[in-house]
């Protein structure tokens, strides 16, 4: 299935399973180019675990929750955060 996603490059850190599953795209190794994802990637769990404490009866509906990860990608893109 393709999902319709380009990219120029990857960043990567210097483990086994990224380096041969992408072995034919550019990579960037490195954690300088890996700690900017990382932050993304703490601050969309920190969202979604919050969305969660807040209500006490969180949905088991998968469409609620991508919902919330919609909400989320939208205040941290629109700088709300």
């Amino acid at each position: 299935m393709s999902l319709g996603i380009s990219f120029n490059k990857i960043a990567c850190d210097d483990w086994d399973s990224f380096l041969v599953a992408f072995k034919h795209s550019i990579k960037q190794v490195g954690k300088r180019f890996t700690v900017g994802i990382e932050g993304n990637n703490t601050r969309l769990r920190t969202f979604a675990r919050r969305a969660f404490r807040k209500t006490c009866c969180f949905s088991k509906n998968l469409t609620n929750h991508l919902k919330v990860f919609d909400l989320v990608f939208h205040y941290i893109n629109y700088g709300w955060v």
